[in-house]
């Protein structure tokens, strides 16, 4: 009678431990599936939010500029704008782009849209390498040359060296070449006077009153080929060579008594 009582008590103990084995493990496994569905929804969410892009992809933009006059057309509008945004004088920075740039015919301006030739530093967007104090230097890379434009301006606002050019005038174009000169922009020592000219000879003070001015296109009885747009690195040499002329024929056209030439300055190559 004792063994059946006992047999009886084991098995009403292996009974109740099974069933409670089986809540237990119920229990876990829905803890398990509410996890992974909480886990589900926020990978769900974090991939939701890495599709979209930092920025809209736009199409590479490239401008065919065929002289000077065009430049200034083209993007006499944006310096302004960046005159209103940052307080840069649009004559500045228009004289600055047409310099740097070849009025946008040099090889950075025309791969790269980089109007200004800022180099990489911190950048981490798409670049291009071209030989300038060094051979192979890195350069910013642009989708379009507005952005160039933009990158100039903070480039100037942004660092302590130039502050200064911002308590001049916004009309004192003449006070902005010699300050950027003086603050390390540029080591070319005619660098102002440079500036200074371009700015007199196409009268882009005009801008600096902050609203577009049409300035109208030179005609030209000459197709663009009959003209180059000297770029750094041109010499008269260089520039003979390439379109098959003499030196002196080409500065007998030009009128030149030297041999010096100035980035942006335009060379008639056909008599």
């Amino acid at each position: 009678m004792k063994q059946i009582v006992v047999l009886l008590l084991v098995m009403s103990v292996l009974v109740s431990c099974g069933s409670r084995k089986r809540k237990t493990s119920s229990s876990s496994k829905q803890h398990t599936e509410y996890l992974k569905s909480r886990k589900f929804r926020h990978q769900k969410t974090e991939s939701k939010t890495a599709d979209v892009p930092e920025e809209t992809e736009e199409e590479v933009v490239h401008l065919v500029i065929t002289n000077t006059s065009e430049y200034i057309q083209v993007f006499g509008p944006i310096a302004v704008e960046e005159m209103n945004f940052y307080h840069i004088p649009a004559s500045i920075t228009l004289a600055q782009g047409i310099l740097e740039s070849g009025s946008g015919q040099g090889r950075l301006a025309v791969e790269a849209n980089n109007h200004f030739g800022i180099k990489c530093h911190d950048w981490t967007g798409a670049s291009i390498h071209h030989d300038d104090d060094e051979d192979q230097e890195c350069f910013r890379k642009y989708k379009d040359a507005k952005y160039s434009y933009r990158d100039h301006s903070l480039f100037l606002s942004e660092r302590k060296r130039y502050a200064g050019l911002f308590e001049l005038d916004i009309d004192d174009y003449k006070g902005w070449a010699k300050g950027l000169r003086a603050a390390g922009y540029a080591t070319d020592r005619k660098y102002p006077e440079k500036l200074i000219a371009l700015i007199e000879r196409y009268k882009l003070y005009n801008y600096d009153n902050g609203s577009v001015v049409n300035t109208p296109t030179r005609v030209q009885s000459r197709s663009s080929q009959d003209v180059h747009y000297v770029v750094k690195g041109d010499t008269l040499y260089s520039i003979s060579k390439r379109y098959n002329i003499s030196v002196q024929e080409l500065q007998k056209i030009n009128g030149l008594r030297d041999t010096n030439l100035s980035i942006g300055q335009e060379l008639l190559v056909k008599s």
